[in-house]
């Protein structure tokens, strides 16, 4: 049961970490960090823990983690951390090569506020939202710039025999 709890924990940190890469809530960050060190202080058994529904006496994990937990028990992986795992688009992920803009920032535009065009992006941008989000740090004229161009450039693309 060693494995499974080390296994655990590995996950826990791993979503933490996606999570603090997509600049979610900070608190829910810690609450994954804390619950993978908690679970490694655990000295019985992680399954028996849940099949007597008290895993929630576990320090830090609450009635969202036990589930998490219980769904790792039951089928060796946790969905949301499948779903955060899920890339960026290529073409999104390119966007950080645009001004001002990094591959954190990207992700953050494309998962929590849903920017899925090089469109959205300009509409961001022209409404000056985008540079009161932490970590832009270009400016919003060559950023437009930049963005028209490509939007150009793909228009010629398709176009093109």
């Amino acid at each position: 049961m060693d494995d499974c709890i080390n296994q655990l924990a590995q996950l826990f940190r791993a979503m933490a970490n996606l999570l603090a890469t997509r600049r979610a809530n900070p608190y829910r960050v810690r609450a994954y960090r804390k619950a993978a060190d908690s679970i490694l202080t655990i000295s019985g058994d992680l399954a028996d823990l849940a099949a007597r529904h008290q895993l929630q006496t576990i320090p830090g994990i609450g009635r969202d983690l036990a589930e998490k937990i219980e769904e790792f028990l039951a089928t060796g992986t946790i969905r949301a951390y499948e779903e955060l795992k899920t890339p960026l688009p290529e073409d999104v992920a390119g966007w950080a090569s645009l001004p001002g803009l990094s591959d954190a920032l990207v992700s953050y535009l494309y998962f929590r506020l849903n920017i899925r065009t090089l469109a959205d992006l300009e509409t961001l941008v022209e409404s000056h939202l985008l540079r009161t989000q932490p970590g832009f740090s270009g400016s919003e004229d060559s950023l437009l710039a930049a963005i028209r161009q490509q939007r150009t450039a793909s228009v010629k693309r398709d176009e093109a025999p």
